[in-house]
């Protein structure tokens, strides 16, 4: 059993290319079937609410690989990568 705060202290890792993505700052819950649907990535780039608007990554929970005691790993495509993909392709 794990609990909430204990996710949010890991660090998200991105396997496609190494990065920390940031840390986990909410859930999103089917409330009908009560199965996590995805995990809110908070990239932490605002400073203290003031410079700029905080990106928030949404990752669906199938799309998590391993869940570690430090880190999580999870399988994320930014826009610039599968426009890269798409290029080489």
């Amino acid at each position: 059993m794990t609990r909430i705060s204990e996710f949010q202290i890991k660090d998200i890792v991105n396997i496609a290319d190494g990065k920390k993505l940031g840390n986990m700052s909410d859930l999103e819950i089917d409330t009908a079937t009560g199965k996590i649907e995805a995990i809110v990535v908070s990239n932490g780039t605002r400073l203290m609410g003031f410079f700029g608007k905080e990106q928030d990554i949404v990752i669906p929970w199938r799309k998590i690989k391993k869940i570690g005691a430090d880190v999580i790993l999870v399988e994320h495509q930014t826009v610039f990568q599968a426009e890269l993909k798409d290029e080489r392709f």
